[in-house]
């Protein structure tokens, strides 16, 4: 449709009413660009500047029987919807509901490498020192100090008093202390 060039807005809007879809193509390509460049520096997303054009594109052509020429122009109508529908999005988004991709990526809580080997050598050098404390000192500094279980709940468990589990742990936390003193830096522990 070669003429479409030469007609107006408002002329082409009538035509697509009546049934022409060539008006529709031209006048289409004539408000797009300029809509969806409104929406686009308005929102700031490329997904959701292109959703408010079509939209809006959709509006006119559902309002386009019911057109009065000469009352508005149809650029400034679309304009006006696009700016609309902007905003009602953005009133959306602050009352909680948000495009998936307007929603951050989630902080990645797994260790880094570094770090993860940096624990496993800790957890390593723990354990051989643990090895090397007498059975019952043992005992008692893993359910102390690692299962986190109460001196009392110990004591049951390894049917003695509380006071020989508070001297064995106290013994074997001296014993891995001196164990491990050496092993500080290498570890990853600043001295202090």
């Amino acid at each position: 449709m070669k003429e479409a060039n030469r007609l107006t807005d408002d002329a082409l809007l009538v035509l697509f009413a009546n049934g022409d879809p060539d008006a529709a193509g031209a006048l289409t390509d004539r408000l797009m660009p300029r809509a969806f460049g409104v929406a686009l520096r308005v929102l700031g997303n490329r997904a959701e500047a292109e959703d408010i054009t079509q939209e809006a594109m959709m509006r006119l052509w559902r309002m386009a029987p019911n057109w009065q020429s000469g009352q508005a122009q149809v650029s400034t109508w679309v304009y006006r919807v696009v700016m609309n529908l902007c905003i009602d999005l953005k009133r959306r988004q602050r009352g909680g509901f948000l495009d998936l991709d307007a929603v951050p990526e989630p902080e990645d809580d797994a260790k880094s490498a570094v770090d993860q080997l940096q624990e496993n050598a800790r957890f390593d050098a723990l354990q051989a020192a643990l090895m090397q404390l007498p059975p019952r000192q043992r005992q008692a500094v893993v359910l102390r100090h690692l299962e986190d279980l109460s001196n009392p709940e110990i004591a049951a468990i390894m049917e003695i008093g509380v006071e020989a589990v508070e001297s064995l742990t106290a013994r074997g936390k001296r014993a891995l202390a001196k164990g491990l003193q050496s092993r500080r830096a290498e570890l990853g522990y600043a001295d202090g």
